[in-house]
């Protein structure tokens, strides 16, 4: 099953992303602060990284410069409120795979992340 970790803090949001991720056939865990993204992510294998810029602890901005330093290879998308060209450029630049504006389209996601694990998964095989 894919496996997707979900970095995002407000449990709202986290909630409808894995309810809506677990009807598409995901399997997903959630990390409310952004240490613990960092070491759910360098200690267990997912498919994909939906990480939040806005986290407690540790930000985003943390997570996504720290997993690229380790060089952990996971897909990571961004989903943030932020929505701003200088961010969208500078998350990609630093190794975010894509980048999605709160609010968004379930649908919108959910192709976004279909299209990540798939092109993750063949990498990888």
């Amino acid at each position: 099953m894919n496996r997707i970790l979900i970095a995002e803090d407000e449990t709202r949001i986290a909630a409808f992303i894995q309810k809506g991720l677990g009807k598409n056939g995901f399997s997903t865990v959630v990390a409310p602060d952004g240490q613990q993204a960092i070491e759910m992510a360098l200690a267990e294998e997912f498919e994909l990284l939906l990480l939040d810029l806005g986290l407690p602890v540790k930000d985003g901005w943390t997570v996504l410069t720290e997993l690229r330093r380790q060089q952990k290879k996971i897909p990571i998308i961004v989903v943030t409120a932020i929505n701003d060209d200088r961010s969208r450029l500078e998350a990609l630049n630093l190794g975010a795979t894509d980048y999605v504006a709160k609010p968004f389209i379930f649908s919108d996601l959910l192709a976004k992340v279909k299209l990540q694990v798939t092109s993750y998964k063949s990498q990888i095989l």
